[in-house]
């Protein structure tokens, strides 16, 4: 190999080399940044929120409220603590002030049974408490907390004629439950403590509601009829049938159902629905026996009077008639008359 070949081939070994030797040193130089780990944050305590927008008088339920983790710098002294309050006690106490949801509640926030102004916090504007006394077999066996809705079913028996009729009528409908209260009295017989409990519910209503309901206790015997959380999806079907509540057009879900929750607040009354002793056995009456003083039924003026008589032909019918037939004679007998 002549010099000159020797020389090139030194040197293009020379560049290979270097050109490694820098590459090297390049990657080298960069590598991959290493994660360095990030002290954790410190957690502020939970506090007690709201799950949805609370109105003043709402009864504070499981589902209305839960605890939420809350920045340490931000925590009041009035707030609820979790492992400090005791949810037993927060359970069925009513809202003083409006609360938006996610808002933490505050100690004044909330009325607690049996403190002063429960009633009139747990009260809607314009509205009444009433109390009715119930018992297991009127007030669904003690299956109504605060917070339900009831409908009134008032039982009463008409009589006249030596006769009865019994019935019953649902008179008002999606009643409130304010309260229940039971006390117990203990009273000493033969050297034994006879316990008997007496327990009355207090319902939310508005002032004729009031006056109906002091009514109705006069004339029966009022039982409470549970009402199903689902009924209010039918009920608000039919509110919007009735044009009670209207809907705007393009309105959201969500101001859908603030408008149901608003029209389910109110108590119903009127279309009331009822039974008779007749819907229930065939011995039973199924109208109203006269009493003295009545006129004839309606209707029995057309049968008692034939067309073109000017008096009565036949004795005016005041109760259930059976057409006797004897022969070729047909006879018409009140039932109940000798």
């Amino acid at each position: 190999m002549d010099k000159k070949k020797l020389v090139l081939l030194l040197v293009a070994l020379l560049i290979a080399a270097g050109t490694a030797f820098a590459a090297r040193s390049l990657f080298t130089g960069t590598s991959a940044p290493q994660a360095e780990a990030v002290p954790a944050q410190p957690r502020g305590p939970k506090v007690l929120v709201a799950q949805r927008a609370l109105q003043v008088g709402t009864i504070i339920t499981a589902d209305a409220v839960s605890f939420q983790d809350w920045p340490q710098e931000l925590v009041k002294d009035a707030y609820f603590i979790d492992g400090e309050a005791d949810m037993s006690k927060l359970l069925g106490t009513v809202v003083r002030y409006p609360v938006t949801a996610g808002q933490p509640l505050t100690q004044g926030a909330l009325v607690a049974p049996g403190d002063r102004g429960f009633l009139a916090a747990a009260l809607g504007p314009g509205m009444r408490a009433v109390t009715i006394p119930v018992s297991a077999k009127t007030g669904v066996g003690g299956f109504v907390f605060p917070g339900d809705r009831v409908d009134l079913v008032l039982t009463q028996q008409v009589t006249g004629e030596g006769q009865a009729l019994r019935t019953a009528e649902t008179i008002l409908r999606n009643m409130r439950v304010l309260a229940t209260d039971q006390a117990t009295d203990n009273e000493v017989v033969d050297g034994k403590t006879v316990v008997r409990a007496f327990r009355t519910v207090t319902l939310e209503v508005t002032p004729r509601i009031a006056e109906k309901v002091a009514v109705a206790q006069e004339i029966g015997e009022i039982s409470l009829s549970l009402r199903s959380i689902a009924d209010n999806q039918g009920e608000f079907d039919r509110i919007l049938a009735n044009g009670d509540v209207k809907v705007p057009e393009g309105a959201s879900k969500q101001q859908e159902e603030q408008l149901m929750r608003q029209a389910m607040d109110k108590p119903i009354e009127g279309n009331t629905t009822y039974v008779t002793g007749g819907d229930v056995s065939r011995f039973q009456r199924s109208s109203r026996p006269a009493t003295p003083g009545d006129g004839p039924p309606r209707g029995a003026m057309a049968a008692a009077f034939p067309q073109g008589a000017s008096g009565p032909s036949q004795p005016i019918r005041t109760g259930p008639v059976v057409r006797v037939t004897r022969g070729k004679e047909t006879t018409e007998q009140v039932v109940g008359k000798k």
